[in-house]
């Protein structure tokens, strides 16, 4: 019977929001998967901009090629908390570990919110 874990983010420090500072590839790091190929993690990203324009992420979910591994969202100026990520998953991987990276058109402007469902077989 699978086991269920509920997680921060692990760029994350105890829990608090991760700031973007990242402008460009690759991007600040916000979740490291399992490198176990039995474990799934269930990942939930809502996004928060402090600034008064609003401003483009580019989520990383496992990789940098483009357009496949990049979710791309407009975050409205001094707006939060937008549901970035519903769950998607990444499956655990032996040889590398996913990792879940983020970049923003302005550095620090845009900080990333959310928790881990591990999912463990």
């Amino acid at each position: 019977m699978a086991t269920y874990s509920k997680l921060t983010l692990s760029g994350s420090t105890d829990g608090r929001p991760i700031k973007v500072a990242a402008t460009a590839t690759p991007g600040t790091t916000l979740h490291t998967g399992s490198a176990t190929a039995t474990t799934y993690d269930e990942i939930w990203l809502y996004a928060m901009n402090s600034d008064t324009t609003a401003r483009k992420l580019t989520v990383e979910w496992g990789g940098t090629s483009a357009p496949d591994d990049l979710i791309e969202v407009t975050v409205a100026a001094e707006s939060g908390l937008v549901l970035i990520a519903p769950g998607l998953l990444i499956k655990g991987n032996a040889s590398a570990a996913l990792v879940v990276k983020a970049f923003a058109a302005t550095a620090d402007v845009i900080t990333i919110h959310g928790y881990v469902n591990r999912i463990e077989a």
